[in-house]
């Protein structure tokens, strides 16, 4: 097995994936500013990507496991997700830039749900050292923040849109890299109502609910924090290590999420990854000043969004056998999708009234998902899983 995984290749796409999301999320809000948009429009633009996250992943998820073709979707999404983006050097107006952003995000988020099920396949038996090939995306993230943050500092900030380009151009060569290893996944029962049953499911429904909760509470930290950031006297600079010490933090548990995986369950995991989120935003509303304790909120990073995705990949892999991609498409489009569109668009029409108040919802937004994962959220724990964190606990050769 482990000759055969393509480690470092699996590695370099993640690693460029979300350097892009690390460019993106803490710059982009300061560049539409730096234009002249409100904050109510700014917070369209930014839900405008998230939106395209409903029906993408869902659309290019049916078609990869209908027609075996999730390799070529992932190459095709990535060349056409440069080719729309080029569009924001032609115009700056709102309906233009409205038109590219639902242009490129759209192929663009066709790509990670698929590419997550591709790095699955190459780790039948071992599925818990996923965590150890997702870090180098942390490490990405962390990487693009600080460099772009230093640079903005020095040149101006159009020189977003050139850095943007050339790294969803990295994205589309990464893809060229790795094939999909068609033994690695079972392909399970295709029936047409296998799908159907396993969404009816309770603990299904809850995952979905507190995976939508999650991400509205994200709203407002991924679309407003660097500006509000700006308003207390903090630089770009420092607006981008505080971007990637959230991030550092997810590197950190990741490596150590196979472990994690093996001793708790994943209710267990879910819930402490909730409770932990509600925390963090209520520490940023509060004490956004302080740098200390800004400090520590943004190492809670590593539960908002570390282990509970690293959680959320393997309850799509135990609930939905034969329909992986399907699976992630749909976790994908609810919560990074539906959820954080309506949390970027209504952080967008609050934001001026309140800044604090926004995060204070979240927070909220937050409990009501550990509520609803407390109160349905169980899952399976079969022989096969036992196997996998075994296997997990082995690490990477």
């Amino acid at each position: 097995m482990a000759a055969q995984l393509p480690y470092w290749r699996l590695s370099a796409f993640y690693f460029f994936y979300f350097g892009l999301l690390g460019t993106w999320l803490p710059y982009w809000s300061l560049y539409l500013k730096s234009l002249g948009y409100s904050s109510g429009e700014i917070g369209i633009l930014s839900a405008l990507v998230m939106v395209t996250k409903v029906l993408a992943p869902n659309l290019w998820g049916y078609l990869a496991d209908r027609y075996d073709c999730r390799t070529r979707i992932i190459r095709l999404g990535a060349l056409l997700a440069v080719v729309a983006f080029c569009g924001v050097f032609v115009r700056q107006d709102f309906y233009w830039l409205a038109a590219v952003v639902v242009g490129y995000s759209f192929f663009w988020n066709a790509v990670l749900s698929q590419f997550d099920v591709l790095t699955l396949s190459h780790l039948d038996g071992q599925h818990a050292r996923y965590s150890l090939i997702r870090l180098w995306g942390s490490v990405g993230f962390i990487a693009a923040v600080l460099a772009v943050g230093a640079w903005l500092d020095h040149h101006p900030i159009v020189h977003l849109l050139y850095i943007i380009t050339a790294l969803l151009s990295a994205i589309w060569l990464g893809s060229l890299l790795v094939a999909e290893n068609a033994s690695g996944l079972s392909r399970g029962d295709r029936s047409p109502g296998s799908l159907l049953r396993i969404l009816r499911q309770p603990a299904v429904l809850a995952f979905f609910g507190t995976s939508f909760l999650l991400q509205f509470s994200h709203g407002p930290y991924y679309t407003f924090f660097s500006i509000f950031l700006e308003s207390q006297g903090y630089s770009k600079s420092a607006t981008g290590m505080l971007w990637s010490l959230g991030v550092f933090a997810e590197v950190l548990l990741f490596i150590g999420m196979h472990h994690v995986l093996g001793r708790f369950s994943l209710r267990h995991i879910l819930l402490v990854s909730l409770l932990l989120t509600a925390l963090r935003w209520w520490l940023i509303a509060e004490f956004v000043s302080s740098l200390t304790i800004l400090l520590f909120a943004q190492c809670l990073h590593a539960a908002s969004f570390g282990s509970a995705h690293a959680a959320a990949v393997e309850t799509i892999r135990r609930f939905f056998s034969g329909h992986h991609g399907q699976g992630m498409a749909l976790y994908s489009g609810l919560s990074f999708g539906a959820g954080g569109a309506l949390g970027a668009l209504f952080s967008g029409y609050a934001w001026d009234l309140s800044p604090r108040h926004c995060f204070w919802i979240a927070a909220v937004a937050a409990l009501l998902a550990a509520w609803l994962a407390w109160r349905y959220f169980e899952t399976p724990d079969t022989p096969a899983d036992a196997r996998s964190r075994v296997g997990g606990a082995a690490g990477v050769d």
